[in-house]
């Protein structure tokens, strides 16, 4: 008998958890481990390096930014009034 594979992220979870908290954990997952886009260089090569801290493979640029994707909400709030304050 051959053991049968999950297609996700979580397939290392088995059946353990439940189904929605493997769902959020697989979302989660899936963002973080994607490619974005560098606020330096605009190149999508940024992938995270630690908890928050987030690097550029193409211009070696490391910046810090939310634990699970380079940017959060309330940086993305804080940086617009920064924004908004400078122009003004």
């Amino acid at each position: 008998m051959s053991k049968r594979k999950e297609g996700k992220i979580v397939g290392r979870l088995g059946a353990r958890y439940g189904r929605t908290v493997r769902n959020r954990v697989a979302a989660i997952e899936e963002s973080m481990k994607r490619k974005h886009t560098c606020p330096s260089c605009g190149h999508r090569s940024v992938k995270r390096v630690s908890v928050g801290l987030w690097r550029c493979d193409k211009c070696s640029f490391t910046f810090s930014g939310a634990a699970y994707s380079p940017t959060s909400k309330v940086g993305d709030a804080a940086r617009r009034s920064i924004r908004k304050e400078t122009v003004v």
